[in-house]
């Protein structure tokens, strides 16, 4: 019996720890994003004169575990570990002007994030795309550059996940500068991301336009003509 209960204590002191290590993480990056991000800008020349910090969170990242965390929690991690890669693999090439300059940015440089040996592409899609089917990651995942939404100045908690992924959602598409509304012409002229990942918006036979008016204060006519504009990959510096 003492044994079954030793068991059990040790048991649960390894999963408090493993909660702990988790919340500790997300206050040091909430931390560090408060301190370096302004109005969806990086100060990626300081960070660079104090790389103690960001070195010490994405070395911490690839040691967290998330078995037996809820999806809340699973989400907010993944959320905030994508911009701290983002953030770090900037950071060691600069000075540079566009993620794109960097060979592999995206879907050849692997990063240990939970145990587990990722790049960005796979960070994205098979760690919260494909498994939560959730459109409004791409309002809250950051890739440095201008065209991006803005990024947000603290980090992404598991209590607040769910408000925080809809504020940020609404926050850029009723952004003038980024969801561009002509009622002259009836256009509206969208990012790139909503060509690239067509098929995010328009699951369950909704139109892009549905998806974005369920965010709009201001409805837009499913009249309007679609347009794309131009990614700006410049650094969001």
């Amino acid at each position: 019996m003492k044994t079954i209960i030793w068991f059990a204590t040790f048991a649960l002191s390894i999963s408090i720890a493993k909660s702990d290590d988790v919340t500790s993480f997300t206050q040091s990056a909430d931390t560090f994003l408060k301190k370096y991000v302004s109005k969806g800008a990086v100060d990626y020349a300081t960070i660079k004169k104090n790389s103690s910090d960001i070195q010490s969170l994405y070395k911490t990242m690839g040691t967290i575990s998330l078995k037996d965390q809820n999806n809340n929690t699973k989400k907010a991690f993944y959320i905030n570990a994508y911009n701290l890669v983002v953030i770090q693999s900037i950071v060691k090439n600069y000075p540079v002007k566009s993620p794109m300059d960097i060979e592999g940015f995206f879907d050849k440089q692997t990063h240990l994030v939970a145990g587990e040996r990722l790049t960005l592409n796979a960070l994205e899609k098979e760690k919260l795309l494909n498994i939560y089917d959730d459109a409004r990651f791409h309002f809250v995942l950051v890739c440095a550059a201008k065209s991006c939404p803005t990024l947000m100045s603290g980090a992404y908690t598991p209590e607040l996940i769910e408000a925080q992924l809809t504020q940020r959602t609404k926050l850029t598409i009723n952004d003038e500068t980024w969801l561009k509304l002509s009622t002259n012409k009836k256009t509206i002229e969208v990012s790139k991301i909503f060509e690239w990942y067509n098929g995010d918006f328009t699951s369950n036979g909704k139109t892009m336009l549905s998806w974005i008016n369920n965010f709009r204060d201001v409805k837009i006519p499913a009249s309007y003509k679609v347009n794309y504009y131009e990614y700006d990959w410049a650094l969001n510096d």
